[in-house]
């Protein structure tokens, strides 16, 4: 045997570079099937929704972005501390047979949650709605507040 070929043998099998890439391949892959029939491929695309979360001295402040969507189709739920918002954005019913060349509006269901930080009175969560902003209000109860804690020496 050559000592080259017996260098060989004994070294572990070292993974290839092409099973690194693999899953990152695939999901590339799977993105471009997709995609491959045109825009109509992201039809069936989730919708998000752009979300601000401010914490405020009274409690939280919660602002989402839905125009389009009627506030019957919103619903707000508390569940484990954990605020949901979910909603339709429904499509128009017309029917008209219209050759469009780009139609970025889209349609479908939504859904965001957030974790509501210890204090937050979820009896007195108030929600409004303007100019396809949702703004809910998520007051703290006062009981859960904030302090310092000093470390006293161990001798």
């Amino acid at each position: 045997m050559t000592k080259q070929l017996a260098t060989e043998r004994s070294l572990p099998m070292a993974p290839r570079a092409s099973s690194f890439f693999s899953p990152i391949q695939r999901e590339f892959d799977r993105l471009f099937d997709q995609l491959g029939s045109g825009w109509t491929g992201l039809a069936g695309v989730e919708l998000g929704t752009r979300m601000d979360v401010r914490d405020t001295d009274t409690g939280l402040e919660i602002t989402i972005e839905a125009p389009g969507v009627d506030e019957k189709d919103l619903k707000i739920s508390v569940e484990d501390n954990v605020l949901t918002v979910s909603g339709e954005k429904k499509s128009e019913t017309e029917k008209k047979e219209e050759a469009y060349r780009i139609s970025e509006r889209a349609y479908g269901a939504f859904s965001r949650s957030v974790l509501l930080p210890t204090g937050v009175n979820a009896d007195k969560i108030s929600a409004t709605m303007k100019n396809g902003v949702l703004k809910i209000t998520a007051p703290r109860d006062g009981q859960a507040k904030a302090k310092t804690i000093s470390i006293q020496s161990g001798k």
